[in-house]
């Protein structure tokens, strides 16, 4: 068992967290707002902290999980930053999706301090965090992922290393360049069946188990058949990724037309409100 810190509880951190106290580890939580790590540490048993400097200090492990670049920077390397009050050999584990700049950026300030860092970025929304059955994508020193592989395995079905700093974001990005535009064809399929006046229910149950069959198919037709998007992975988030894809795909050269066009049709969604709304909302503007 080791002694973890955690830091960000948002509907993701939050239950992550509490696997790992589940699991038996020491863990010290850290969030912006105090009093949601209170919450945690009364429910779970662990420890809340005041800042990142004060959970990550004597830690064996660091993990995170906040918003963009900027959060990251923040807890890492900020005022009161984990980084510096982490102890050498320690292992820094990020599970927030930034870019993999950042990623680098701090892998290599970690390093100057005999840190390791692995970039872990997720996939499986709060559902998958819930249950313990997330999707771990790793960039980093191997043996550093060798560390920090049993721990992650206390929420992750599925934890892999796929090369060097930054492997574990550009792998999260593929993942985010596919769902994109998997969710507008499934929109215009379910309006499309609506609109020629079938039962998208009955042709979701007949083609599903086919090549057009999805998680997202499986798992989103119902809730956007009612027009119910209070829930899952939300459209800000996805822009935030979204953005982070496109300046990748210049850096490396890749054309990305689809998923340009994707991004907009969310700005679209946004200007109707629907910022904090499921991803699958997409369908919202094809009525």
């Amino acid at each position: 068992m080791a002694k973890i810190a955690f830091l960000g509880l948002g509907v993701m951190g939050y239950p992550m967290a509490g696997h790992l106290a589940k699991a038996g580890h020491e863990v010290t939580v850290y969030n912006r707002t105090a009093a949601k790590a209170e919450r945690w540490a009364d429910a779970f048993g662990g420890r809340a902290a005041a800042n990142p400097a004060e959970a990550a200090a004597g830690q064996d492990f660091v993990m995170a999980c906040v918003g963009n670049d900027d959060d990251l920077r923040a807890i890492c390397t900020g005022a009161d930053g984990a980084l510096g009050a982490m102890s050498e050999g320690a292992v820094f584990v990020d599970h927030t999706t930034v870019s993999a700049g950042v990623t680098r950026e701090m892998a290599e300030a970690a390093g100057q301090r005999g840190i390791a860092f692995v970039d872990a970025p997720i996939s499986g929304g709060q559902a998958g965090a819930e249950s313990g059955q997330l999707v771990v994508m790793c960039g980093g020193d191997q043996e550093a992922f060798d560390r920090a592989a049993p721990v992650i395995e206390a929420y992750a079905k599925l934890c892999r290393r796929l090369g060097g700093s930054g492997a574990g974001q550009m792998t999260k990005m593929v993942n985010q360049i596919c769902i994109a535009g998997l969710v507008q064809a499934l929109s215009e399929g379910l309006s499309f069946a609506q609109k020629a006046g079938l039962d998208g229910r009955a042709v979701v149950e007949v083609i599903q188990g086919g090549a057009a069959g999805s998680w997202q198919m499986v798992n989103r037709h119902e809730t956007m058949l009612d027009g119910r998007f209070d829930h899952g992975f939300a459209v800000d988030w996805m822009r935030k990724d979204l953005a982070i894809c496109l300046a990748a795909a210049d850096e490396v050269g890749a054309s990305l037309p689809v998923t340009a066009l994707v991004d907009q049709f969310y700005k679209d969604v946004q200007k109707m409100g629907g910022g904090r709304w499921d991803t699958s909302s997409l369908l919202e503007r094809l009525d």
